[in-house]
């Protein structure tokens, strides 16, 4: 257990968890309501960052979730690894970039599947082939 929190608060993974520990303290201030969760939707333009049909927030949570999570075995790995210093820190700049790298495009493949599956259900609703609210009629 100390070999992964070493590695969660050690670098470049101490960047992560960092973000993380922001995350979840947003969503913590979204569940007592001080916060709505739509609250930076109306700065960013999420269709040019190439996350259009998520929220500002949920993209930027699965983000930092997703890279944290892929960063931390891989700073395990790299520690076992027991390299000398210079290299150990070069490859930890190289773990730490590409954690962001993959992570962004995990993201934004999710987006691309919310807004696939909101068009989907938009043009089911349109041509009234979703299903709707129970009929209120008395079954005869």
């Amino acid at each position: 257990m100390s070999e992964f929190f070493d590695a969660a608060f050690g670098f470049p993974a101490m960047v992560l968890s960092a973000a993380l520990v922001t995350v979840v303290g947003f969503w913590a201030l979204v569940l007592c309501r001080v916060v709505a969760h739509d609250a930076f939707d109306a700065d960013l333009d999420m269709a040019a960052l190439g996350c259009g049909g998520l929220p500002a927030a949920v993209a930027g949570s699965a983000f930092v979730t997703v890279g944290w999570v892929l960063d931390i075995p891989a700073t395990v790995l790299l520690d076992r690894a027991d390299l000398p210093g210079l290299w150990f820190l070069l490859l930890s700049v190289v773990l730490l970039a590409g954690a962001l790298t993959l992570s962004w495009r995990l993201t934004t493949w999710l987006a691309g599947r919310v807004r696939k599956r909101s068009a989907a259900g938009h043009r089911a609703r349109r041509h009234g082939t979703a299903p709707g609210p129970p009929s209120t009629r008395p079954a005869a």
